[in-house]
């Protein structure tokens, strides 16, 4: 396991800039149907009661929090290999400009054949992701420029019930 210096992780800054800001992709999507499981899926349902269907995320918690995206290139540059990738917890990896000036609160994302709406609850790293990918990928993420461009990724809800691929767009509504 390699963990990106500080060094690698600011080299990485521009690429990452250069996510699309207006269409993107669908690159991974993971289920988490236990604690500290992880299935990387062919197609994830998602549905505006449950959230991402399988996912331990249940009903019973805040629907702004159901769906946690993450920018792939973010994911790149901290995880590596696309097998860590889902040791980062989220649920869609997309590629697309995920930041607070791109897509404000309430901001709907139409993903293949679902509908996202993005919210204000914060998504920032945690001690499980320092853990995971150390303590510069964390400091990264929760610098100021890593949460206005939300490169921990940010939470999300659903409004619309579909179906979600790999290689499905990602676009504005």
């Amino acid at each position: 396991m390699t963990i990106a210096d500080a060094d690698t992780l600011a080299a990485g800054f521009d690429e990452i800039q250069r996510s699309p800001s207006d269409a993107g992709r669908v690159e991974l999507i993971v289920r988490r149907p236990a604690e500290g499981e992880r299935e990387v899926l062919d197609e994830g349902l998602f549905d505006a009661e449950e959230g991402l269907v399988g996912d331990r995320w249940h009903s019973g918690k805040d629907p702004a929090s159901q769906v946690t995206v993450m920018n792939a290139r973010v994911a790149a540059l901290v995880a590596g290999d696309r097998e860590r990738w889902p040791l980062a917890g989220d649920q869609l990896y997309v590629d697309l400009d995920l930041s607070i000036e791109n897509l404000p609160p309430g901001t709907q994302l139409e993903i293949g054949s679902a509908v996202i709406e993005v919210s204000e609850v914060p998504h920032t790293g945690c001690a499980k992701f320092s853990a995971r990918f150390g303590s510069e990928a964390i400091r990264f993420v929760n610098s100021p420029a890593g949460r206005a461009l939300r490169l921990r990724g940010m939470n999300a809800r659903v409004v619309k019930a579909g179906a979600v691929r790999p290689g499905d767009g990602v676009r504005k509504l």
